[in-house]
């Protein structure tokens, strides 16, 4: 598996607009990133401020994931959940947004999620295995252990019921051993 990875695909601009070959399996590959897609999934927040995650899907069903902005704008978040990792618990971010073009590969072994910075924001991602309802885990958005930066400032979050009981950091035994890459922030065109 390939550590994060932040993409950013080239825009053709002209009078009309602009044109970006979003995905390519054959450039994926040359940049490190050589796995197979298998669902795509779509998300709207309405509102600044929502915070989808952290999740992940456990083994056997454990997803890479490819998140893109459509519409709007994102702090984009990885978390290391690899037991043994040197960087298990900390994470990176990357601002993602429908001006930018920008994508983020989060790989198997890391917990996701995004807040929103704009109002009506969509997002769009590829995974590498399909949905599986006894896989899914999440750690808590606003644990203390992990104190992650959501960008968000004092805006109330918006959460999800599912999201507000998600279990706390230190009460979690990852499914997941460190493959020994470690968590750098690859950039990629």
């Amino acid at each position: 598996m390939p550590a994060p990875i932040l993409l950013s695909p080239p825009r053709f601009s002209d009078d009309r607009g602009w044109f970006s070959e979003t995905y390519s399996a054959r450039k994926a590959v040359a940049q490190g990133l050589d796995v197979t897609f298998v669902q795509d999934n779509q998300s709207l927040s309405r509102t600044v401020g929502t915070v989808r995650g952290l999740h992940f899907q456990a083994p056997p069903h454990a997803q890479g994931k490819l998140v893109r902005v459509l519409r709007g704008r994102i702090i984009d978040v990885a978390v290391d959940i690899r037991k043994g990792s040197p960087t298990y618990g900390q994470w990176l971010s990357a601002e993602l947004s429908a001006e930018n073009g920008k994508q983020l590969y989060i790989p198997v072994g890391y917990a996701h999620g995004f807040a929103t910075l704009e109002a009506d924001t969509e997002v769009a991602y590829k995974v590498t295995d399909f949905y599986d309802k006894a896989s899914e885990g999440g750690l808590k958005w606003n644990d203390p252990d992990l104190a992650v930066d959501w960008g968000i400032g004092g805006i109330e979050p918006s959460l999800s019921a599912k999201d507000e009981i998600l279990p706390s950091f230190a009460n979690f035994d990852s499914p997941f051993a460190y493959d020994g890459i470690p968590m750098i922030l690859v950039e990629a065109k």
